[in-house]
């Protein structure tokens, strides 16, 4: 019995000693930890109110009514490279040429010459029945200037020919040939004519020049191309000098033209050698204009 009470005795006191120091130690003032004591429960607290206090401060600071320029930034500039239109070539439309009328030879053997009048040489013949391309005509439409499938064209006259397609040459656009390119190339076998004058009597024109020595077989007189003043407009006058006696061809030669003096263009001329295959060149005769007949003469 005495056994078992004591160890509560002992207990109970245990318990009183161990209140009693715990009551004094809370009376005692409250002393300073250490660091290292630092309670983990105060540490957390003290943490919660910092980050609120943070927390609440942001806030303030950002919904505080800033005034902001906005500078607005400049509209870029693209350049942009054009893309290249492909240039597409076409084929240049083709006008076909009108093809030049035809005409038949009506007479054989018709005189084809080298210029449009009987004054120039005789170039060839041409057949009866056969066809040529007219490619001309002079101004009056008395002669055509045509040519075969050779392309060697000449002058025959218009009432020697019958257009195939029927009418005359006012039926088609017939151009008008220069006179001054009707001559083909000039030969070199003689030389063109020396000491060519010309005088004025009134309405007539006298032209000198000098003879030139040619063979027989190749003597054919000389072609004077002449731009006269008849009628009060400038009319084309081809007109060749021959003489049939070989022996007259010597000396100073002289042929008269008829030439008006009241036309607006002035007359002009030029004088040929010819001879069996062609002309010479030519030499311009110095025309003389209106005015008092001149005393001079031609000197051979």
């Amino acid at each position: 019995m005495s056994t078992s009470l004591l160890p509560l005795k002992i207990q109970r006191a245990s318990a009183v000693a161990l209140l009693l120091i715990l009551l004094g130690a809370a009376c005692q003032p409250a002393t300073a930890l250490p660091p290292s004591s630092t309670p983990v429960l105060q540490t957390v607290e003290v943490t919660r109110e910092v980050t609120r206090e943070v927390s609440r401060e942001v806030t303030r600071m950002v919904t505080v009514d800033v005034p902001v320029t906005i500078t607005p930034s400049p509209t870029p500039v693209i350049s942009l490279t054009p893309s290249l239109t492909p240039t597409i070539t076409l084929s240049p439309t083709i006008t076909p040429t009108p093809e030049p009328p035809k005409v038949a030879i009506l007479l054989d053997h018709s005189p084809c010459n080298f210029g449009p009048g009987g004054a120039y040489l005789y170039k060839y013949g041409l057949l009866a029945t056969s066809w040529m391309w007219v490619i001309g005509r002079n101004d009056d439409g008395s002669w055509l200037f045509v040519e075969g499938g050779g392309k060697n064209p000449c002058w025959v006259k218009t009432e020697y020919t019958q257009f195939v397609r029927g009418g005359d040459y006012t039926a088609y656009n017939i151009p008008v040939v220069d006179p001054d390119f009707i001559l083909p190339f000039a030969t070199n076998l003689y030389m063109p004519p020396t000491g060519v004058q010309a005088f004025r009597y009134g309405d007539q024109v006298k032209v000198f020049w000098n003879a030139v020595w040619m063979t027989e077989d190749d003597y054919r007189g000389y072609l004077i191309e002449a731009w006269l003043c008849q009628g009060g407009q400038l009319v084309f006058k081809p007109t060749l000098f021959y003489n049939a006696d070989l022996t007259q061809n010597t000396g100073t030669l002289m042929l008269a033209f008829d030439d008006e003096t009241n036309c607006q263009a002035a007359s002009h001329a030029r004088i040929y050698t010819s001879e069996k295959h062609g002309y010479t060149g030519y030499i311009s005769i110095p025309w003389p204009a209106s005015g008092p007949t001149p005393t001079l003469t031609p000197t051979p």
